[in-house]
């Protein structure tokens, strides 16, 4: 499974309830006629993160789907039929965007989360020693985590989703985020 991760930021002139309602249309038209291989979507208000402008009211859109072919499905689908105008208003509001990829590494998709830890594995360690690292923080089953894929995105290598707060090993040194819900 990947995630299409897009964190963007509303224009000054537009209320943060507009562009949620906005956000909220967009992605209940995705919902409502849902393109080959798309799982689903969710949009969080944001706290601060280095890969937003300071001061900026922000979001994080999650877009999950099945495969590589399943991004390029979504990317046509997202501007067309009945997508195309909730995702034209969305477009409209906002002042600014960033986006990376990121693939599941494990399970929890379904998860709702309330919280993210942004981190990079510790220089010089393994892939194989990262996983047995993060293998008890992941087997609470309230946890997802997510590597970003072939290097697109600003932000970190690993984020951990997770629906209550998880104590991760003493090597990373995470960005926590708090997420509110804008969609579901």
């Amino acid at each position: 499974m990947l995630a299409y991760v897009f964190w963007h930021w509303r224009r000054a002139d537009i209320s943060s309830a507009v562009y949620d309602r906005t956000q909220q249309r967009f992605h209940r038209a995705l919902a409502d006629a849902p393109p080959a291989g798309f799982l689903g979507s969710r949009c969080n208000d944001i706290s601060a993160v280095p890969w937003v402008p300071p001061a900026r009211d922000a979001r994080e859109d999650w877009y999950l789907v099945e495969n590589f072919a399943a991004l390029e499905t979504l990317a046509e689908a997202a501007i067309s039929a009945s997508r195309q105008q909730p995702h034209d208003n969305a477009a409209a509001m906002a002042d600014g965007g960033t986006a990376g990829l990121y693939r599941l590494r494990g399970s929890g998709a379904d998860l709702v989360p309330s919280r993210a830890w942004w981190f990079a594995k510790p220089a010089g360690m393994s892939y194989a020693a990262f996983d047995t690292l993060m293998a008890p923080v992941l087997a609470h089953g309230n946890a997802a985590l997510w590597g970003r894929q072939l290097t697109l995105g600003p932000t970190p290598e690993f984020c951990l989703q997770a629906d209550a707060p998880v104590t991760l090993p003493s090597s990373l040194e995470p960005l926590t985020t708090a997420l509110r819900p804008v969609w579901p």
